[in-house]
């Protein structure tokens, strides 16, 4: 990759994607709290849609060429991509991935969480399988959190991948996704480079400051090999198994990083690997 193709941006323009992460970080937030049995994941989607605007933003998923909806609702064997659907309700103990993503002026967020959907009182559903996917979850996230964190110390981008495939391998027996990775961000929501959530032999992109990214590990519980739905959109394992995708914009600057999709700038999750994330004023 030249480095021409990357675009490094100023801080300036990393305080304006801040709008941006933080519109995209309410809508997920304001999901995750509409979350529960029975609702559709069309519901979901006008709730983030209508968050979005509130903020000042729109979707921008609905720019991708043949999509029209503002988030991507993956459940259980669906890994990404997945399209909303009025008839698609969740149930209790479903594993369920939302990716989001908002533009407010010409700059991007984009972020993804994964949840365990509880009973209808909002207690945890009790069974072995949904153990393992709260688990499958948490792995995930984990290894986004450790991809973040090598982001801040690293000299090139693919110690990132290393990093992350380094802390699920470390958790028991997962399949990473090879075909879908993380990706750069900034006037649109996929630029160069590719953040890979795997070991590779290049070393990728010299992380400097003005780079800002989109993290993004997708893990399953079985085989990492995958298939593409008749919708032509969803992306599922083919054996089956549970998946979770997690994912945050991150900038990087001259005094460290900031976590542009985390309301705190990632301060909370950065802290049990002694990192500070240093905000811009």
């Amino acid at each position: 990759m030249s480095r021409h193709s990357v675009e490094l941006k100023t801080d300036e323009q990393i305080i304006l994607m801040r709008e941006a992460g933080l519109a995209t970080a309410a809508a997920l937030r304001e999901v995750r709290k509409a979350i529960r049995p029975g609702i559709s994941t069309l519901e979901l989607d006008a709730i983030a849609e209508a968050t979005i605007v509130a903020r000042g933003g729109h979707s921008n998923f609905k720019l991708v060429p043949g999509y029209s909806h503002t988030i991507c609702a993956s459940i259980n064997d669906e890994v990404v991509h997945g399209i909303p659907s009025a008839t698609r309700a969740l149930k209790a103990g479903d594993i369920v991935s939302i990716d989001a993503g908002a533009e407010i002026g010409e700059w991007n967020g984009d972020s993804a969480m994964t949840v365990i959907v509880p009973n209808e009182d909002g207690s945890a559903v009790d069974s072995d399988q949904v153990r393992a996917r709260q688990i499958l979850s948490d792995v995930t996230e984990g290894s986004l959190w450790a991809g973040i964190a090598a982001l801040a110390k690293a000299e090139y981008l693919n110690e990132v991948g290393l990093a992350i495939e380094e802390f699920i391998y470390s958790q028991g027996k997962y399949g990473i996704l090879e075909e879908y990775v993380g990706h750069g961000i900034g006037r649109s929501m996929h630029e160069d480079p590719a953040v890979y959530n795997y070991a590779v032999r290049e070393k990728g992109f010299k992380i400097q400051p003005g780079l800002c990214v989109a993290i993004e590990p997708m893990v399953v519980a079985g085989n990492h090999r995958t298939k593409v739905l008749k919708d032509g959109w969803t992306v599922s394992t083919k054996d089956g198994s549970d998946a979770s995708h997690w994912e945050h914009s991150v900038a990087v600057h001259e005094n460290g990083i900031w976590v542009l999709t985390a309301e705190d700038g990632g301060a909370e999750k950065l802290a049990p690997f002694g990192i500070k994330p240093a905000a811009l004023s």
